[in-house]
């Protein structure tokens, strides 16, 4: 099984001392060629501070942020689930589980980030700044990540569950045999409507409780049949096969 992830435009700052982003230790290798070319982009942007603070669309008191982009490549990096913060990463809370659940976590969850692609929840990362839909000089991020990340999803004819925002999911469609999940809650009289804030907190608690069971389902239906035995609701979506509900 593999869990797709969004990232969080909120980060924790800092990292181990010593360390820096190392392009050969991510996930998914041959996506280093498309790595390489953002990240000088990003670089490129940085050197320019009224132009990242236009492109990043950063406020008065995120100034800062520009910063980061100038020295990705050589700040200190963490694992990725750390890094992000933010409702979801909130609820998922990586850094209170035990060891064997945050190796499955770097085996199980791909977090698809704007400037490095799809990565593995435990790959070292540095603070930067960058959204799906950042405007980077002569470079567009749809446009290098569609492709490359869709093939490097479909690699893998594991189970696939896309927990995306559908944002992110335009930077590289997951494979066909993937199933999206859609957080919704359920009214009194039976109507179902998709949440914003809750979507984010229930996909963190969901991904947790697959990290402390070291849940490995190979299909749809066991997928379900774990979620019913943990008190989760998971059902699949009545008007689209590709789809799981997942009730907040």
């Amino acid at each position: 099984m593999l869990v797709i992830l969004p990232p969080s435009e909120t980060k924790r700052p800092g990292g181990e001392p010593g360390s820096r982003l190392r392009l050969s230790d991510l996930r998914f290798p041959v996506l280093t060629p498309q790595r390489r070319l953002t990240l000088s982009a990003v670089r490129a942007l940085a050197r320019d501070h009224d132009a990242s603070i236009a492109a990043l669309r950063l406020g008065p008191k995120q100034h800062g942020e520009v910063a980061k982009n100038r020295r990705i490549t050589t700040s200190p990096t963490m694992p990725a689930v750390d890094r992000y913060t933010g409702v979801l990463y909130d609820a998922l809370d990586a850094g209170t589980l035990p060891a064997q659940s945050r190796r499955y976590l770097g085996d199980q969850v791909v977090v698809h980030s704007a400037v490095l692609g799809p990565i593995g929840a435990m790959d070292a990362i540095p603070d930067y700044r960058l959204s799906h839909d950042s405007r980077l000089p002569d470079v567009r991020l749809r446009a290098v990540w569609a492709e490359a990340a869709r093939g490097a999803f479909a690699a893998t004819d594991e189970l696939v569950i896309d927990a995306r925002s559908e944002a992110y999911v335009t930077l590289g469609p997951a494979p066909e045999h993937a199933v999206f999940v859609r957080v919704v809650a359920e009214t009194p009289d039976g109507a179902r409507r998709a949440l914003n804030h809750f979507n984010k907190r229930a996909k963190g608690a969901f991904v947790r409780a697959l990290a402390q069971d070291l849940a490995r389902p190979s299909s749809v239906p066991e997928l379900i049949a774990w979620a019913t035995g943990r008190g989760i609701r998971m059902e699949p979506a009545p008007d689209a096969a590709s789809e799981l509900l997942l009730f907040a």
